[in-house]
């Protein structure tokens, strides 16, 4: 959000925001970017598919191998 520009009346309803939470526009701006980084890091973790099991090392399938009966 630091890097787009804010209409007059966005900078307006923002600087309520952070006069609300008893906070500097500037540090207001800075806090809202690191939430919605972190929630889109949070979402793009939950999207993410589950790891599939390591197939097993050849010293792992020899000695199994190696354990089974004749």
């Amino acid at each position: 959000m630091a890097d787009r520009k804010l209409t007059e009346a966005q900078r307006a309803y923002e600087a309520k925001r952070a006069a609300k939470a008893g906070m500097s526009l500037e540090k207001w701006l800075t806090e809202k970017e690191k939430r919605a980084a972190a929630e889109a890091k949070a979402a793009a973790e939950a999207t993410k598919p589950a790891a599939e099991p390591k197939k097993p090392g050849f010293l792992s399938r020899l000695l199994e191998k190696a354990q089974k009966p004749l």
